[in-house]
């Protein structure tokens, strides 16, 4: 498979695979938002994906009205209390009737007590569920993964390690051969007064003894020799990550965070999101992400779903 790219090679990407194996199904939690209807319509027309809807029927169809989408190809589960939505979205999952869960005007709360839910949810044991932003910025020949921004707040080194096999696992279902994982900290050399650059270092000799399997990993890396390859350079750090890095594993959620919120505003960009580590794939955006967003993790999902 060639490495994808961009996000817009990513759609094309998803449109191919389902018009050879079929669309995938989704079920959306509350999905009673004009702007959400039409991501989904979008990828239903195209062929990527089925939907079934949770929500109020009334106020899911008068949303519908408003996207002027037609309601006939979609299956809708009446719920009107919003954390019985989460629910009864995910059980549609867990049962075997869809592939992916998906967040939509729900509350956050309320998504993740479903997903999480010790009889319907979608948790695997013990494995440490993540989130994956990921990139295409102009000027970057390649996607970048971030990761966790969104979900861990201050990870443990075996929470990072999990963090990183969950990433690796979607870097290759878009076709990166063996993904660079650069550690991240403040500085490019090992302080023990820095706890980050303890982990990264560790996680670097973890790679090396294969228990971090399918990547090269290296650490700590500053942001700017990770990326940067001339910064690299100029720092003498030899390494195959330094400057090549795909992805990018933060020290904590505000690092995460407040570096996926910049590239959003502050470049020209494509970003999408998933939650990786579960039992199926999982959509977890932003009742304020634009309907383009939400078609693209949409594909990311319906990628990685196939890949599985």
């Amino acid at each position: 498979m060639e490495q994808i790219r961009s996000l817009s090679a990513l759609l094309e990407h998803a449109k191919k695979i389902t018009a050879e194996k079929g669309p995938k199904r989704i079920s959306v939690a509350k999905a009673d938002d004009p702007g959400l209807l039409t991501a989904l319509e979008q990828a239903r027309s195209c062929g990527m994906a089925t939907f079934v809807l949770t929500g109020d029927e009334d106020k899911i169809k008068a949303a519908a009205q408003q996207a002027n989408v037609d309601l006939a190809s979609y299956q809708i589960i009446n719920v009107t209390n919003e954390p019985e939505m989460g629910l009864a979205a995910v059980k549609e999952v867990s049962g075997g009737k869809a592939d992916i869960y998906m967040k939509g005007q729900i509350h956050t709360n309320h998504f993740l007590r479903g997903m999480l839910n010790k009889e319907v949810g979608l948790r695997m044991g013990k494995n440490t569920i993540s989130h994956c932003y990921f990139h295409h910025i102009e000027g970057f020949d390649r996607i970048l993964f971030i990761s966790d921004a969104a979900f861990n707040m201050y990870p443990d080194l075996a929470q990072k390690a999990d963090i990183v096999k969950n990433t690796v696992k979607l870097a290759k279902a878009f076709g990166v051969q063996c993904p660079k994982v650069a550690c991240l900290a403040a500085v490019e050399v090992v302080n023990p007064d820095m706890p980050a650059t303890l982990d990264a270092a560790a996680l670097a000799a973890m790679g090396n003894r294969g228990q971090i399997p399918g990547c090269i990993i290296d650490g700590p890396f500053a942001l700017d020799n990770a990326i940067n390859e001339e910064s690299a350079k100029t720092k003498g750090i030899t390494s195959p990550v330094a400057g090549k890095a795909d992805i990018l594993l933060v020290p904590n959620i505000e690092a995460g965070n407040m570096m996926a919120k910049a590239i959003v505003y502050f470049t020209k960009n494509e970003t999408a999101g998933l939650i990786l580590g579960a039992a199926a794939p999982i959509i977890l955006t932003s009742r304020a992400d634009s309907p383009r967003t939400k078609l693209t993790s949409i594909a990311a999902a319906v990628t990685l779903a196939d890949n599985k």
